[in-house]
């Protein structure tokens, strides 16, 4: 495995650290992903407390023949700068993953008509809309994504919050449940102006949800005949087999070049699972685990069939 040091959006405003990882000695031009980071800031290895899913999967897919890069988010890479802004999911996450994919097509060891978008949680949901606007990509492969809106895995986590066995994580649920799911009403009936005026927590704004759930992952996803691969984790507390990944099962019932992947043992990050309550995620993810091999495999497989 060769790692090697680049950057994404050079000599731009919001430069990136990352990693390209590619397989030791390729016979010839290799398929390669681009790594799409779930919400909130992350570094390239979209590190969480002692789990590193992007690590495991570059390395993990670096042996099965297959080159990544991964970068740093640009909310964390630039965080001072970030707070000053009130960015759309474009500004955040969309631009880069381009830029990340229009490094591989200029690198002669990548076959540019084998680059698959790659994307986590939230970047799973953006996959879809990163592929339709950058006409780079083979296919896409998204992991605990959802046909949902951003809006509504928020809310219905507070409600899962409520439920905890903690009576300060019931108590600060509820209390967020007050505050912030009341906001979204009427959201979509709001003009972009009213939206962009509307504070929502920090800087963010109710135009950024509003933005982003205009059109959803499935609704991308039917206007493409792509290859998709849709990855869950039955242990997933984030995003819920039993509703998103059926839900889109059955959005997606009649669309050609869907497969699907369920690992009932394994969570969020796809690794073992352990706990089932949300209120116990950072217990959960500070317990060291790496990205099951079986994951590796199947996105592998995936991509060679569909190269």
């Amino acid at each position: 495995m060769i790692v090697e040091e680049t950057i994404v959006g050079q000599g731009t405003e919001f430069p990136l650290d990352g990693l390209l990882c590619m397989p030791d000695s390729p016979r010839s031009a290799v398929p390669a992903v681009v790594f799409v980071h779930g919400s909130g800031p992350s570094n390239k290895d979209e590190q969480i407390y002692n789990l590193k899913p992007f690590k495991d999967l570059a390395e993990g897919l670096a042996k099965r023949g297959i080159a990544s890069i991964r970068y740093d988010k640009r909310t964390y890479a630039h965080a001072k700068k970030a707070r000053n802004l009130t960015p759309t999911v474009r500004e955040e996450t969309i631009d880069d993953a381009i830029l990340a994919a229009e490094l591989l097509v200029h690198d002669p060891r990548v076959d540019r008509d084998a680059i698959y978008v790659v994307g986590h949680s939230m970047g799973a949901m953006l996959a879809p809309r990163i592929d339709a606007e950058c006409g780079l990509f083979r296919g896409m492969v998204l992991m605990a994504g959802t046909p949902l809106r951003l809006e509504q895995v928020m809310v219905r986590q507070f409600q899962q919050a409520k439920e905890s066995g903690s009576l300060i994580v019931r108590f600060a649920a509820r209390l967020e449940d007050r505050i912030f799911s009341k906001k979204f009403d009427g959201l979509y009936e709001l003009s972009d102006d009213a939206a962009r005026r509307t504070k929502f927590a920090g800087g963010m704004t109710l135009y950024y949800f509003k933005e982003m759930g205009t059109k959803t992952a499935a609704d991308y996803l039917l206007e493409s005949v792509k290859p998709a691969l849709i990855m869950q984790g039955g242990m997933d507390f984030q995003v819920l087999a039993s509703e998103d990944y059926a839900l889109f099962q059955e959005l997606l019932s009649e669309r050609p070049n869907v497969e699907w992947r369920l690992y009932e043992d394994l969570n969020h990050l796809f690794v073992r699972g352990i706990y089932r309550d949300i209120a116990k995620a950072s217990k959960e993810y500070r317990v060291e685990r790496h990205v099951d091999s079986k994951v590796m495999d199947d996105i592998a497989e995936f991509i060679r069939a569909t190269r």
